[in-house]
């Protein structure tokens, strides 16, 4: 692409480079076996991504700009890989909700009578809506957190409440 068709001032742009999903301030890095190991194969990941951009020398106004998000991206990894506790499902209480727990949650009013949720609590790296694993410092989280099976618990979802019936507890690998 010939240089008329570009902007001069393109390479003095800071490059925008994503934050890692919030921990509030002063709270534990908690994450489960899974979890970490996802943060260790982000890292191999952002590494050898790291290591073909070094090596690329066709542009070197793209690769600096590259690299720079690269080693952004892997100092704040490994920020968070060195701050991680691991919690094992197997030190938690069975039958209590706790990190890391697998959750179904049975509406009893305000939404869909008898309708089920699954939820995982997890460390927010590992967090996904679409795969129902919940940051331990959501609001969803947080209120069901110390819930015994069997126990009912006030979710606030938007402007709306609904009670919910805590029906079953795991923690993956345990027991």
């Amino acid at each position: 692409m010939s240089r008329a068709f570009t902007k001069e001032d393109d390479s003095l742009e800071a490059p925008i480079i994503l934050p890692r999903p919030a921990l509030p301030p002063g709270t534990p890095n908690y994450v489960t076996p899974q979890g970490l190991e996802q943060l260790k194969e982000e890292l191999t990941a952002l590494e050898a991504q790291r290591t073909q951009a070094e090596a690329n020398r066709e542009n070197e106004t793209d690769r600096t700009r590259q690299l720079t998000i690269l080693n952004a991206q892997l100092a704040a990894l490994n920020q968070r890989i060195a701050t991680a506790k691991l919690v094992d499902p197997n030190s938690q209480p069975a039958g209590e909700v706790r990190f890391g727990a697998t959750v179904v949650l049975r509406t009893r009013s305000g939404g869909k009578p008898g309708q089920e949720r699954l939820i995982t609590i997890v460390g927010v790296d590992e967090a996904s809506v679409a795969e129902g694993k919940v940051a331990f410092v959501a609001p969803m989280a947080r209120a069901v957190a110390g819930a015994q099976l069997g126990q009912t618990v006030t979710l606030r979802l938007g402007p709306k409440e609904e009670v919910v019936e805590v029906v079953a507890i795991t923690y993956e690998g345990s027991r």
